[in-house]
């Protein structure tokens, strides 16, 4: 993907878990590469910047698919993603990516799946803290050991409605 003169774009768009803050980078062939959605409140959230664009119109797609999983109606998104983070960030949320719908995993189990040690799970945590595409990169199916639920950036009561709008809590 080629960025067009790094124009940053953004929009605001409701939803069941508050107003979300969408943050993209124009691409070739007129579409947006979604580098950022925040929650309101979120630890290290994105906030809009001087000189960024305000552009409703570049993010009708995400909008859309975001529409369509919280009505229960999508249970992936095909949307085109912008690069960032370390090489090891990288690793943990492609491994993100890979969690079924409906479903968790412990942090540990995340671990393995990147090939870290038992003592890198507290990395991985981190790394996961710093995902930046919150419900699309899917962290919130990331769960402690013994079952409960740890760490959102958004707070905990959103992942808890997240995974339950999934079904993935007993």
């Amino acid at each position: 993907m080629d960025v067009i003169d790094e124009i940053t774009v953004y929009a605001y768009t409701d939803g069941p878990l508050g107003e979300m803050l969408l943050v993209g980078e124009l691409a070739e062939g007129g579409r947006t590469a979604l580098r950022s959605l925040s929650l309101p409140g979120q630890k290290g959230g994105a906030t809009v910047e001087e000189g960024w664009v305000r552009d409703p119109a570049a993010f009708e797609e995400a909008v859309r698919q975001l529409g369509e999983y919280f009505a229960g109606e999508r249970d992936s998104f095909d949307l085109l993603l912008a690069g960032g983070g370390t090489d090891f960030q990288r690793r943990v949320w492609a491994a993100l990516e890979e969690i079924p719908y409906g479903t968790t995993v412990s942090y540990g189990d995340v671990a393995r799946r990147v090939g870290a040690s038992g003592a890198a799970v507290r990395a991985v945590g981190t790394a996961i803290g710093r995902n930046p595409l919150l419900v699309v990169r899917p962290c919130h199916r990331v769960i402690g050991a013994d079952g409960s639920l740890r760490g959102y950036a958004a707070g905990l009561e959103r992942k808890e409605a997240l995974l339950g709008l999934e079904g993935a809590l007993a």
